[in-house]
């Protein structure tokens, strides 16, 4: 099917004209009008040493200050438009038509294929070189109005019409002088009345006139001639009192044969659907149709000898028609279906009239391709074959999307490997062929350990290529026969079939360890990762895939529990230790709003008065079956959740309101020292969180003190000593806890605007019998006073331990030889 559209398929280098006026960057406006003026064009290209650096148009001319003599002179570079828009002189006028409507542009520099100039194209050139006069001949101007136009008074300034053609976004207005009289200013006059230095002066002398017009009832052919002989740009549109009701122009014209392709196109698809569907009644008309199908067809006489194909046919298997007219179809065939295949197909046929399916054809050169093959036997009115016709199409595409699909559902897209389906299957398939044979089978859990810092700190991409060379790895250390999958994240899954126990799969994981190791270059960064690997086995551990893996990855959690960079058998204490673990993090999302938290205080005494002088929160849970739960049992678990954000929040706002009520009962005031965990310190809300509770509890920042750790801080050491300042200037005192147990860095302990050194109970345990312990609890009292910070000693129990520290002058001491934690109430006695 070809569409009427005149001159559409005629491109764009067959119609441009080479000639381009160009102009320096500081040749000034006058001069550039000028040139355009007497060029009789509506553009002038601005070019640097061969360069294109931008375009002056008849539309950039409205931008002129009329009222300022001076801005005549202004350099066009100052005044012009860029970049430059281009498009290829193999561009077809259709569409550039399409371009001119979507980029709502009206001038192209138009380049070859290296790229150099080859002229200008405007929407005038299009119109003029459309060669769809017929259509335009259909068409009346009234297709085309857009408004009611409102003429400019003759005593209006230049700049007054610049201005309303500039924002009205036309390119020309209609000026009344009276009298039924009128004339039009355009962008060309304008260009004009630059290139001659007009300055703003009533455009009544400055129009042309009169104005020629056509009625609604005229042409667009008559029009577009018009615009032509007269070699003008518009035509005005008068009613039947004669009075102007709009203007058109080239852009007009364009926009109404851009609607006829649109109907045409509607047209000739739907005359296409007909002329399919008559194709099997006459085959004449069939060939006329199917010409510019994309499907290959080839007509064959009754004897199967080939007597016509379209195009397409030469474009799917590269024969040509005189190559193949003549000769029977089976030249494509690729070998691949048997004689039994095409025995079937014949009969299906001959029984039924037509066939269709999938066969493997040969192209000439060679290759091998799939197709989707429709034959039709063709009878005459008396019911005898005279024909066949055969359409097929390539699938090659489609077979590769399906392949692409298979690979989806069964293979990781990153790494290649098996996913967690595929895994299954082959496990299923593992624990059959074990059971069979009384074998064993090897079920290993690898996780990467901190590979999330790595993704946080590096990027994803980085992590990617990461995970592609671990998957490498794995692969490597282990037998063909053995599968690695991964079950996504930085989790993969091995299985070992014909596993020879323990010390196999301990070897296995160990090479794996070892292997992963080793650093990995990625992006020029040298990346050192380790793992942690569950092993359980067939039949021990499990008897179907799902508790194999599931008791594989409680092995693996175990390792990370140890320590990380290691390996765990699986044992059955371990699955008691999940579930109990499971229970509580489940119990312990309730605690709170059940209400089962609760704080317990311990004193903190002066030594100089040995009175109380601080009392420091501590969480508590108090479980409806269990009891008390200690919280080495439970703050771990609301870490790896993120509950201990809102608890954090409960203690704190908890602590001093206890505080609150203890003042108004008249006890005398004391400081409340709270702790503040990793996970809260890091939370984006703590520093808004903390001020919040003091506002709504009333707490006296200079009475509470926030304790918090080492480790902490040393995670990302500016930002936490910006949020320690934030805590200053909020009042608050700052206590670092368990000093000595963790990095003890003196070059950033001097940095942490901090208050108080809080000596690790680790150190003060065997403080009054070994002398080692002395000797450090003394350093950091050293320390700690030389920075000046008051130093609290930890964990005191008896009254030698108080002794030794009050000797080496610890400030003050908090333990059993004072009080145990006791519950709020209880806290005044």
């Amino acid at each position: 099917m070809s569409l009427p559209a005149g001159n559409a398929d005629l491109t764009l280098g067959e119609i441009v004209r080479p000639d381009i006026l160009e102009c320096s960057p500081d040749v000034s406006l006058r001069d550039a009008a000028r040139r355009m003026s007497e060029a009789r064009v509506s553009s002038i290209l601005v070019v640097d040493d061969d360069e294109v650096v931008g375009i002056w148009t008849e539309r950039d001319a409205l931008r002129v200050d009329f009222t300022d003599a001076v801005a005549f002179d202004t350099p066009i570079a100052h005044a012009m438009s860029a970049p430059v828009r281009t498009v290829p002189r193999s561009i077809t006028l259709h569409e550039l038509t399409l371009r001119f409507r979507e980029e709502h542009l009206r001038h192209y520099l138009v380049v070859d294929e290296a790229g150099r100039r080859c002229g200008v194209v405007s929407q005038t050139d299009v119109v003029m070189n459309q060669g769809i006069e017929h259509y335009l001949k259909l068409r009346k101007v009234d297709s085309l109005l857009k408004g009611r136009l409102v003429p400019l008074p003759r005593t209006a300034p230049l700049s007054e019409a610049a201005r309303r053609m500039r924002e009205g976004g036309v390119d020309a207005v209609v000026v009344a002088y009276g009298e039924g009289e009128y004339g039009i200013l355009t962008e060309r006059d304008v260009t004009r009345l630059v290139a001659a230095g007009t300055t703003d002066r009533p455009v009544d002398g400055l129009a042309s006139r009169p104005l020629v017009t056509v009625t609604a009832h005229t042409s667009l052919y008559r029009v577009r001639c018009l615009l032509a002989e007269r070699r003008m740009r518009h035509v005005g549109v008068v009613g039947e009192d004669g009075v102007p009701v709009d203007l058109i122009n080239f852009s007009d014209i364009l926009t109404g044969m851009e609607l006829v392709y649109v109907h045409e196109l509607q047209h000739a698809l739907a005359e296409r659907d007909r002329a399919l569907n008559a194709s099997q009644r006459n085959l004449y008309l069939a060939e006329k149709v199917i010409e510019n199908s994309l499907e290959g067809i080839l007509i064959t006489d009754a004897d199967a000898r080939i007597m016509s194909v379209n195009p397409a046919f030469t474009r799917l298997t590269g024969y040509t028609a005189e190559e193949v007219i003549g000769r029977n179809p089976s030249l494509l065939s690729s070998g691949r279906q048997s004689k039994a295949f095409y025995a079937r197909m014949w009969e299906s046929i001959k029984a039924d009239g037509c066939w269709q399916g999938e066969v493997w054809n040969r192209r000439k050169n060679g290759e091998v391709f799939p197709e989707f093959l429709t034959i039709n036997a063709i009878t005459d009115h008396d019911g005898r074959l005279t024909n066949y016709a055969a359409l097929f199409s390539d699938i090659s595409e489609v077979k590769q999307n399906e392949q692409r699909i298979r690979d989806l559902a069964y293979f990781d897209p990153l790494t290649g490997l098996p996913n967690r389906r595929l895994l299954d299957d082959r496990l299923q398939v593992e624990l059959a062929h074990a059971s069979r044979q009384h074998g064993r089978v090897a079920v290993m859990f690898v996780d990467l350990d901190r590979f999330k810092r790595i993704n946080d700190s590096l990027g994803h991409e980085v992590g990617d290529q990461l995970l592609v060379e671990v998957a490498r790895r794995l692969c490597g250390c282990l037998r063909e026969d053995d599968t690695v999958a991964r079950m996504g994240g930085d989790e993969f899954v091995i299985v070992m079939s014909d596993a020879d126990g323990p010390e196999g799969a301990a070897h296995a994981a160990g090479r794996m360890a070892a292997a992963l190791r080793r650093p990995i270059v990625v992006d020029g960064r040298e990346l050192v990762v380790t793992c942690s690997i569950g092993i359980s086995f067939y039949p021990d551990d499990g008897e179907d895939s799902g508790t194999l893996i599931k008791n594989a990855d409680v092995a693996m959690y175990r390792a990370k529990a140890e320590g990380r960079n290691a390996f765990q058998l699986y044992q059955p204490a371990m699955n008691a230790r999940s579930l109990e673990h499971l229970a509580l993090e489940a119990a312990l999302h309730r605690a709170l709003p059940a209400g089962e938290l609760l704080l317990h205080y311990q004193p903190i005494v002066s030594v100089a008065g040995c009175h109380t002088v601080a009392a420091e929160a501590l969480l508590r849970w108090r479980h409806p079956d269990l009891g008390l739960v200690s919280p080495a049992d439970f703050i771990p678990i609301a870490e790896d959740t993120g509950l201990i954000v809102p608890i954090g929040e409960w203690v704190l706002r908890t602590a001093c309101e206890q505080h609150r009520a203890w003042s108004a009962a008249g006890r005398p005031p004391v400081r409340m020292m709270v702790n503040i965990s990793a996970r809260q310190f890091r939370d984006h809300d703590f520093i808004d969180m903390v001020r919040r509770v003091l506002r709504e509890t009333g707490m006296v920042p200079g009475l509470l003190t926030l304790e918090l750790t080492e480790s902490i801080l040393m995670d990302d050491t500016c930002q936490g000593i910006a949020l320690l300042e934030e805590l200053r200037m909020l009042g608050l005192r700052v206590a670092l806890d368990d000093f000595g147990t963790g990095y003890s860095s003196l070059g950033y302990l001097k940095r942490f605007p901090i208050d108080e050194l809080k000596i690790d109970r680790l150190f003060v345990r065997d403080i009054d019998r070994n002398p080692r312990d002395a000797a450090l609890a003394a350093a950091i009292i050293s320390i700690g006073h030389s920075l000046g910070l008051r130093v609290i000693g930890e964990g005191v129990e008896t009254a030698a331990q108080f002794d030794m520290l009050a000797a080496r002058g610890c400030d003050l001491m908090q333990g059993f030889h004072f009080s145990p934690p006791v519950a709020a109430e209880a806290f005044p006695a």
